[in-house]
Formats: structure tokens, C-alpha cells, sequence
């Protein structure tokens, strides 16, 4: 049989980045989805806002989608991203290009966030009116960490992102936390572009990744997926909904 590795490999080299849409992993890799419904909860949550913004909503695309559901949109529905703005407004009327939170005092009464790089407690609760909510969806200590191994090594415990961790830094923003909760997702990437492409896409996974730099690594997972018929990781995430108390 002709080893394809370098065929694959070149397709995922090809594949676009823009926004977040999974949709090319179909048949290729698939992830467990959790239990919450994070799009269905963002769009019942709409349907009680009159002022609403999505913090680094990459491509828009389940913020688009929960307003899509909700029973009623919000007066004003807000994103703000740093890194694809031109993507989210194919979908969002009014997206902000800013890495922080360039909005006045009190601007919004629901704030949520899919998958932040990082959660800046004290400016949502600064943006947020008195009894105003922040959802999100966040990545979870040690998400994907069989994946990093396979490129970096054997890796120390993750320290941050446990969900008493995101919780205690809630509360310390002066937000009252109405629930937290975390699961362990399992991933399944049945081959090696689906790999790369991954981590092409997902770049906080291995931070320097690049498909040359790490071409022995990769093989040594395509030799995996070969004779196993996939590679298993698995994700992390975080579910938080917290009320802005003061």
C-alpha cells in the first residue's frame, strides 16, 4: 500500500483557518460534545437580554447561530474579536476589533464567551450591569494533553483551569457563581490531516507547531492511526454562569 503520509500532510497544509468551522473534520475526526448544550444555553440566554455581547467570538458562528434561536434578540447584540473581525461580521452586525473590553460601565446586562484564551474577570464584571450575567464555555485544565504529548513530550500537570480555580476567580471579581461544572471530552482523529490540521487550527494545543517543524513527530502518530485506525485524546472543558453582584 502507498504510504499517503506525505499526501496528507499537504492537504492539511492547504485547508483555510478562518473562523470556527469545524465542519472539514467531518469523517476525519470527531470530538464528544458536552452534555450542557453551550449554543442552546447562549440563545436562552439571549432571549432574556436586552444588551448582549460575545467576548472573542472568533468567527461569529455560535453566537450567529444562538441568535438565530433565541425566543426574542436582544436590542443590541455586540462581538468583540481580535484575530478574524472581518469573519464575524459576515455574521454579526456590530463586531469590535479589540483584544480587551473597550465598552463604558455597566454597558451590557449578558456577557458570554466560547473557548476565551483568557477570561479578564474584573473588566466583564466592570461591563456588566449590577445582577447582569457572564456565561461561558472555557477550556479546561490539561484539554487535549495526549496531543501536546505527542508532539512536545510528557508535559507537568496542568496548574490552571480547573473548574474551582475559574470559580474562586469569579467570585473574587465580585460575581455570584450560579453554576460551574466540568467535563472530559473524548476525541478521535482517524487521520494524520485531521492532526495536523488540528493543531494548525487549535494553536494554543502545541503553541509553535508547524507541520515542517514537527514532521517526525506527526509520522510517528500517523504510524499510530495506521495500525490502531485512530488517535484518542481528550478535552477539557469548563461550563461557568455567574451573576454580577456588585
Amino acid at each position: 500500500m502507498v504510504d499517503n503520509f506525505d499526501a496528507l500532510l499537504d492537504e492539511a497544509a492547504a485547508v483555510p483557518l478562518d473562523g470556527w468551522d469545524f465542519s472539514w473534520f467531518d469523517g476525519r475526526a470527531t470530538e464528544q460534545r458536552p452534555s450542557w448544550g453551550y449554543a442552546s444555553l447562549v440563545a436562552d440566554r439571549l432571549g432574556r437580554a436586552d444588551r448582549a455581547l460575545d467576548v472573542q467570538t472568533g468567527g461569529g458562528e455560535v453566537y450567529a447561530w444562538a441568535a438565530a434561536h433565541a425566543v426574542r434578540r436582544p436590542r443590541l447584540l455586540v462581538a468583540v474579536e481580535q484575530w478574524q473581525p472581518p469573519v464575524a461580521a459576515r455574521r454579526i452586525d456590530h463586531v469590535v476589533e479589540a483584544a480587551g473590553l473597550p465598552f463604558r460601565d455597566h454597558a451590557f446586562d449578558l456577557v458570554v464567551s466560547r473557548h476565551p484564551v483568557g477570561t479578564d474577570w474584573a473588566g466583564t464584571a466592570r461591563i456588566l450591569r449590577p445582577g447582569g450575567v457572564f456565561l461561558s464555555q472555557q477550556i479546561g485544565a490539561g484539554t487535549n494533553r495526549e496531543l501536546s504529548e505527542a508532539m512536545l513530550g510528557p508535559l507537568p500537570p496542568a496548574e490552571r483551569q480547573h473548574p474551582e480555580q475559574i470559580a474562586a476567580a469569579a467570585r473574587a471579581a465580585g460575581f455570584e457563581v450560579l453554576q460551574v461544572r466540568g467535563e472530559r471530552l473524548r476525541a478521535e482523529y482517524y487521520d494524520i490531516a485531521a492532526v495536523a490540521h488540528f493543531l494548525r487550527k487549535v494553536i494554543w494545543t502545541v503553541p509553535d507547531f508547524t507541520i515542517d517543524k514537527y514532521r517526525t513527530r506527526l509520522r510517528a502518530v500517523h504510524d499510530e492511526i495506521t495500525v490502531n485506525g485512530m488517535f484518542v485524546s481528550h478535552a477539557k472543558r469548563v461550563l461557568i454562569e455567574a451573576r454580577r453582584c456588585r
